[in-house]
């Protein structure tokens, strides 16, 4: 009789079958928080029903197909016409889809519109996060199309639907359309006011001819994109940002032919492998419609830029919250030295520590969509300096997470069946989309010179929470202070941020967190108690309550 070699024992039960939103503590209780009441019961079932498909073993398997099988891109057909079409694998589809059916990209016309929507994005990018782009540069191009009232009266409803029609048709003749962005150039990367590519105008009003290059074109088999170029003015040499103007360039034209949109290759990029990213040409006949006003490009399209820097955040935020399901679930299961993983000391320590920056990330993000629901004029003062603060910290803070959650389930985690080396190559894009760190930090220090009522605006929100912990009233002085010394102010510009970030953090996590996982932010986070790696918070603190908090329930 052959032996028996393998026997599989002390192996965790693979995490699927399992209800994405109701197993997240913070992310349901900041739905009961910042969801009207007459609304509650409806947004809850919606996001249970998402919650339970991004959990499934079925969007599990398409996110994995979507990553191996990445896009290809077919420049012409088989008779040498130009197509510049990008070929997904069906599964990229699927995803897609579901996405936009499940509401994702429409927002900015429902009650409670950003809260529901981050929320869904939260939840949904964890199935799979690369699909993520064209659903965020969609819901993003709305409040930029709003600068011009005719085109958006167009494209508003197809951008905001939940119809997914991947056919490449008229607008007219689509039931629902996606949007991409194409804004900066090789030769000035976040520095847009260097970019070159050239609009002429047409005798049509608001109409024009494209001539140039972007270094990258973000979702190029959407059906519109906002890009930037500068209309000509009466000098030959214009001054940096002089006439740029944000234009809509349609896929496909009115009467039914292709756009001269030339897609010259596809990134080969660290991560987010199954989305596109492109190189994309415009020939000197790329037809294009002007958004806003000539020459105030930057400001229309700062507008898409904003919306998208929160889903940066929320997106981080996901992959912070699926790294720590995965960990807390493998050592709730795993074994070693006789006792389960999460019941050592160590290890305890490890993903309370993991737990706390997740929930400090999704307390932060839906604070953000309920403040673009609020649409005051102090909600918009709060979000001028919060989103790029948010958008610095929450985005640095998701790779260590995930690589220390990586190393939750050792040589396991090393492995890509674990699922986490997808995730950690997916993590730093969204630190580096968007404008990365120090586009950001240095975005905080325009807003502070610029906009006293912003800065007026957040520190009443943290104010909030003045006096209900002796550290974070410290850690709120001593950003004060920074903020009062102007002295090598650009050098210390990243320093200031993130105090502005966790100090934020803490505030709303004091305010309506549970007494451990505030206690526990404030010590290691405000009060300094704690090392430079995660897993080095006081041993005093109820960490095993933080980890079960974070621990998803799978009936396991």
């Amino acid at each position: 009789m052959a032996a028996t070699t393998h026997t599989v024992t002390n192996q965790p039960p693979p995490l699927v079958g399992y209800n994405v939103f109701a197993s997240d503590a913070a992310l349901t209780e900041g739905i009961a928080r910042h969801v009207g009441a007459a609304r509650l019961d409806e947004v809850r079932a919606e996001l249970d029903t998402l919650g339970r498909a991004a959990g499934s073993a079925q969007a599990r398997q398409w996110g994995e197909q979507a990553n191996a099988h990445p896009p290809v891109l077919h420049t012409h057909d088989r008779y040498g016409h130009r197509v510049d079409e990008v070929e997904f694998h069906p599964a990229w589809h699927r995803l897609l889809g579901h996405a936009v059916t499940a509401g994702l990209t429409g927002a900015w016309t429902r009650p409670d519109g950003h809260v529901r929507r981050t929320a869904g994005f939260l939840v949904w990018t964890q199935a799979e996060a690369g699909h993520g782009c064209p659903v965020s540069m969609t819901h993003a191009a709305v409040p930029a199309l709003r600068a011009e009232p005719e085109l958006a009266a167009v494209w508003e409803p197809l951008l905001t639907s939940r119809i997914y029609d991947r056919e490449l048709r008229p607008a007219a003749e689509k039931g629902g359309a996606l949007a991409g962005m194409a804004m900066t150039e090789k030769q000035g990367g976040s520095d847009v006011r260097s970019l070159t590519t050239r609009a002429e105008p047409l005798a049509a009003p608001g109409e024009y001819l494209l001539t140039g290059h972007k270094w990258f074109c973000s979702a190029p088999m959407s059906d519109a994109f906002l890009v930037l170029a500068r209309v000509p003015g009466g000098t030959s040499r214009p001054k940096d940002g002089e006439g740029l103007t944000c234009f809509l360039l349609p896929r496909v034209l009115p009467d039914g032919s292709r756009n001269a949109l030339r897609i010259q290759r596809l990134k080969d990029k660290l991560g987010n492998r199954s989305n596109a990213s492109a190189e994309v040409e415009f020939d000197g006949a790329t037809w294009a419609r002007r958004v806003g006003e000539e020459g105030r490009g930057v400001a229309t399209i700062l507008e898409m830029v904003a919306a998208t820097r929160l889903d940066c955040v929320t997106a981080s935020a996901a992959l912070m919250r699926q790294a720590v399901a995965q960990a807390t679930h493998h050592t709730a299961h795993r074994e070693a030295f006789g006792r389960r993983l999460t019941d050592q000391p160590l290890m305890r320590n490890v993903l309370a520590d993991l737990a706390l920056e997740s929930e400090a990330a999704t307390t932060l993000a839906l604070r953000l969509a309920a403040a673009y629901d609020g649409g005051t004029e102090q909600d918009r003062h709060f979000l001028r300096l919060a989103v790029p603060a948010a958008k610095y910290w929450v985005t640095k803070r998701c790779t260590p997470l995930v690589a220390e959650a990586l190393e939750c389930l050792g040589g396991n985690g090393y492995v890509e069946e674990s699922g986490l080396p997808l995730l950690l190559r997916e993590a730093p894009v969204n630190s580096v989309w968007e404008g990365a760190g120090n586009v950001q930090a240095l975005d905080v220090l325009r807003a502070l010179r610029r906009e006293p009522e912003a800065l007026n605006a957040f520190l009443t929100e943290i104010g909030a929470a003045r006096g209900a912990d002796h550290r974070l009233d410290r850690a709120i002085r001593a950003m004060l202070t920074e903020l009062a010394d102007l002295e090598g102010i650009e050098a210390r510009a990243r320093r200031l941020v993130e105090r502005m970030a966790t100090v934020l953090q803490g505030s709303l996590l004091v305010r309506h967190a549970p007494p451990e996982v505030a206690d526990a932010f404030c010590a290691s986070r405000l009060g300094g108690d704690a090392g430079a790696a995660f897993g080095t918070l006081p041993h005093t603190l109820d960490l095993a309550a933080v980890v079960a908090r974070a621990r998803p329930e799978t009936g396991g």
